[in-house]
């Protein structure tokens, strides 16, 4: 379930938070800094029902290139990947496919290749949903095919998997190693980034000790009537107002933009409902992530919530 935001944004990073237009002039950077992205986006809440998790787990969605080796024996449990609606999905295989069967193929814009198959759900698809996909190989050698269950995730899709059914090559391990250490150095990064923010001052004091206070202050918007939702949605949005402040680095060539969103949610339903996420998307549908969500209390039917997100 989400509840979005859509309005245009001004070139900026997403630095350690989200990227929103918060100011309706258009925003100047210093000299030699340079915007990154010029481009509509759409800010997204993401929730989830209260005990989802616990009854049915989501699974682990990875964020670069996922590899999955099939054996000769099917798997005791169909691997299963991530998807999302409106996102793609790739499925990249090292031997040619005889036939696809994809259940409830309607709810999906598909192309299919001699060895890769593309997926890309629509709104017809619920957070939590299970959809199988079967894909079977011309070659003849094992397996001869293979089931995935696609999960349809509240706020991540694997964008590239690639399968292989072969021996892998040593350049795959290779580039393999290699992504899992960018991630990993990226993980030590963010860590270390949230300890010197979380042992260091507070408030406005913090903010400008740690570099987080542009020029211009943090500028206010009233996000008001730009705030639309998913068909179906039961968790609604009174009002909605953005904070946003821009900095940048001596010798740096772009800027970084942070903006935390204050929001007031009613939950209509009959359902509890609880925060799981929050996330920019552009017109390419791709994601920023928010880096946190507060608070995380199921909201009970009938109930108003007011929730940060940055």
């Amino acid at each position: 379930m989400s509840i979005a935001s859509r309005h245009a944004l001004p070139g900026g990073r997403c630095g350690r938070g989200p990227l929103l237009r918060s100011h309706p002039r258009p925003w100047r950077f210093p000299p030699r800094v340079r915007p990154v992205l010029r481009c509509p986006l759409g800010f997204v809440l993401l929730t989830a029902p209260a005990g989802a998790a616990e009854r049915t787990p989501l699974p682990i969605c990875e964020t670069g290139t996922r590899r999955i080796e099939l054996k000769a024996d099917a798997p005791d449990k169909p691997p299963e990947v991530c998807i999302h609606p409106e996102l793609s999905t790739n499925l990249f295989f090292d031997s040619k496919l005889a036939r696809v069967e994809l259940a409830s193929r309607e709810r999906f814009r598909v192309i299919e290749g001699d060895v890769g198959l593309a997926l890309v759900p629509t709104e017809m698809l619920h957070d939590g949903e299970r959809v199988p996909v079967t894909v079977h190989f011309q070659d003849g050698a094992a397996p001869a095919s293979v089931t995935f269950q696609l999960v349809v995730h509240p706020s991540e899709a694997e964008r590239q998997v690639e399968v292989t059914r072969h021996q892998r090559t040593l350049a795959s391990y290779r580039q393999g190693e290699q992504q899992a250490r960018a991630e990993a150095q990226q993980c030590r990064e963010d860590k270390a980034h949230l300890q010197a923010e979380c042992g260091g001052q507070v408030g406005l004091t913090g903010l400008i000790a740690q570099g987080r206070m542009g020029e211009g202050g943090v500028a206010y918007r009233d996000l008001g009537f730009d705030v639309t939702s998913r068909p179906g949605n039961t968790v609604t949005s009174a009002y909605a107002n953005s904070y946003r402040s821009d900095t940048y680095r001596e010798g740096r060539k772009t800027g970084v933009v942070r903006l935390a969103v204050e929001q007031e949610l009613t939950n209509t339903g009959k359902t509890p409902w609880t925060p799981a996420g929050a996330a920019l998307v552009s017109p390419r549908r791709k994601e920023l992530k928010a880096l946190s969500v507060w608070p995380r209390e199921s909201m009970l039917n009938g109930s108003t919530r007011r929730g940060y997100w940055t």
